[in-house]
């Protein structure tokens, strides 16, 4: 008899089935130029930029990778590195006009997905989905 799948598994199933969407409806939109590596890194940046190290650690790669694929993201038009107003000596990652012109694109496939989730699960399982999450953020997420 096989055991139940671990809940973080179904977690990640899900999650990587959303990414996958929203990196394909991209794609569709245009935004073809952008690899899946590339897209799971610019997932990790603040609105107001990102240092490379807190990149790297975000989406759990090497600094070099991550230094990598941000040199591509910057030759595509995507990010730019500017200085960090809080450090002279530090660099901040930050989205162009092209990358937060992708944004809305992201957002409507964000939207269609929560849908068919709440429409699939009912409103009171998503509710209840959602609240969970949340509450498992507190002790998951290092960045809250």
């Amino acid at each position: 008899m096989s055991r139940p799948l671990p809940t973080s598994l179904l977690m990640f199933i899900a999650a990587r089935d959303a990414s996958a969407r929203i990196f394909d409806a991209l794609q569709a939109s245009g935004f073809d130029d952008v690899t899946l590596a590339q897209s799971r890194l610019m997932m990790g940046l603040d609105p107001e930029g990102t240092r490379l190290s807190v990149l790297a650690a975000r989406a759990q790669i090497a600094k070099q990778t991550a230094t990598a694929l941000v040199d591509r993201l910057e030759r595509a038009g995507y990010v730019e590195r500017v200085p960090d107003p809080a450090d002279g000596r530090a660099r901040l990652v930050r989205m162009t006009p092209r990358a937060l012109a992708a944004i809305p694109h992201a957002r409507a496939e964000e939207d269609r997905i929560e849908a068919e989730w709440a429409a699939h699960l009912g409103p009171e399982r998503m509710a209840r989905l959602r609240e969970g999450l949340e509450a498992l953020r507190e002790i998951t997420d290092p960045y809250l």
